[in-house]
Order: structure tokens, then C-alpha cells, then sequence
């Protein structure tokens, strides 16, 4: 297994003591998709800071690509999305903004053009790239942040509420283009509804900051009574059929649902 990072023993404290994230011992391997769930104030979002190099863990040690815990000697190797995208967003506009990790990456200026015009494109950004980012509603906001991040094609991504403010129509855009990305690290934070639509695999912290489970989509999303101890609820699909079908045969998403649906269905009209 390629381990592009590997946390062990990783605690934060805030300057009061507060502690955010306690012991954390997490390895993410290259290409993997990893949902980070939590409920509100578990720590999930500092968990990405130090996992993205921005925060100093107050003890323990993230390696990262199995040979470094420098993280500034694999900076350009990072693609780090912060919760708020006005954080990311700093320029005097948005095309600005997309052009300026290519740029400190020295990348040709042919290939920075065609890969801002491709996400602009894909994500509805065409007629905002000349706007100065403060002129932004938030879910553009968040499209201009996600361009950002994406625009220097780093190896790992470390997505903060990548789709919190983005609506239903470009929330599907931006996990189709997630998708694509085939090869590159994600590391994300979602609500329970959004980890089937890419997650592979499910790190749940709990309310003291340490991590409580490590396991399989299905395994974690369908554990009603482990979710609720933490702060979560299943996502509704799962709430709307559990009890109703096995446990391995519970849908996680709405296609996943209908189908069910539809095979129950034909099976009635059989007798």
C-alpha cells in the first residue's frame, strides 16, 4: 500500500487547552476516497487542518508520501479546501484567484488556460471571472474555491464542506468532476447523505476528538446506534429502509433506493 499520509499519535490543543482532536492514528492510502464525519464541534475540520499542513499538531507526527514530515517539501502535492471558501478567495478576481496555483507551480500558461477554462466550464464559472470574489454569492463562492484547489491537479485532496453552500444542481457537477479525478487522494467532510456518492471508506470522529470508527461505507452508515452516540442520524434513504430489508441489502443512495423499489415491484406483480 502507497501511504500518501499517515497520522500517528495526532492531538491538538487550542491555546485555552481545549482539545480538538486527541490521538489520532489515521493512514490514507494513494487514491483512496475517505469521508471525515463528525458532529459539530468533534473536530473533524481541525483533523483536515493538520492533515493538510496548515495547523502544527501539539503532539504526534503526519507523514506524508512515505518519506517526509516536512510538509512544505510536498506543499505543491496538497490541494487544501477550507471550510469557509472566503479563506481561499484573495485575489482581485476570480480568474486571478484559479490562475494562482498554477502559477506558483510554474505551469506553462497554454495548460493553466485550458485547465481554468475546462473547470469554469464545468462548473458555471464562465460569466464570473472577471467578478472580484466579495461580489460572489456563497455557493459561487464555494465554485470559485473548488476551482482553486482543482486548478494545479494536486495528488491529494483535502476537502473541508466542499458542497455546503453549493446548490443541488452544482453540488452533482462538482462529485462528477470529484469523480473523474481518478488517481488523486480525496480526504473530505460531507454530510451523512453525501458519503456514498464518493467515499469509500468512513473515519467518524467522536465529540472528544479522537476517532471512534474506521471501516467500509456500508458498515458505518447503516450502524444507527453508533452514528447516534456521536452526534449523527443515518442518511434518510438508509432510515427508510432499515428494518424493512437486510442489513447488507439496505440502499445507501436514492438510486440505490428506487431500484429496491422497482425490484419489489415486479416481484408483487408476479403473484
Amino acid at each position: 500500500m502507497d501511504r500518501v499520509i499517515d497520522a500517528r499519535g495526532v492531538s491538538y490543543e487550542y491555546p485555552d487547552t481545549t482539545r480538538a482532536i486527541a490521538d489520532v492514528d489515521l493512514t490514507v492510502a494513494a487514491g483512496e476516497r475517505v469521508a471525515v464525519l463528525g458532529a459539530n464541534g468533534s473536530g473533524k475540520s481541525t483533523l483536515q487542518l493538520v492533515l493538510g499542513g496548515l495547523v502544527e499538531p501539539t503532539a504526534g507526527t503526519v507523514t506524508y508520501f512515505g518519506e517526509t514530515t516536512d510538509v512544505e517539501a510536498v506543499r505543491e502535492r496538497l490541494g487544501v479546501l477550507l471550510q469557509d471558501p472566503e479563506d481561499y478567495l484573495f485575489n482581485t478576481t476570480v480568474r486571478e484567484d484559479i490562475e494562482y496555483g498554477p502559477a506558483q507551480l510554474d505551469v506553462p500558461r497554454e495548460t493553466a488556460t485550458a485547465r481554468i477554462d475546462a473547470l469554469a466550464d464545468e462548473l458555471g464559472l464562465e460569466e464570473l471571472l472577471d467578478r472580484p470574489p466579495f461580489r460572489l454569492s456563497g455557493g459561487e463562492k464555494q465554485r470559485a474555491a473548488v476551482a482553486s484547489v482543482l486548478a494545479f491537479n494536486p495528488d491529494v485532496l483535502l476537502l473541508d464542506e466542499p458542497l455546503g453552500a453549493v446548490d443541488i444542481h452544482y453540488r452533482e457537477r462538482i462529485l462528477e468532476l470529484l469523480e473523474r479525478h481518478d488517481g488523486t487522494t480525496i480526504v473530505f467532510t460531507p454530510s451523512v447523505d453525501l458519503v456514498p456518492l464518493l467515499a469509500e471508506r468512513v473515519v467518524l470522529v467522536g465529540q472528544d476528538g479522537s476517532i471512534v470508527a474506521d471501516d467500509g461505507v456500508r458498515e458505518v452508515l447503516t450502524d444507527r446506534s453508533l452514528l447516534e452516540k456521536h452526534g449523527l442520524r443515518p442518511p434518510a434513504v438508509v432510515r427508510l429502509f432499515e428494518g424493512i430489508v437486510p442489513t447488507d441489502e439496505i440502499p445507501l443512495t436514492v438510486p440505490e433506493g428506487r431500484d429496491r423499489l422497482r425490484r419489489a415491484d415486479r416481484s408483487v406483480d408476479q403473484y
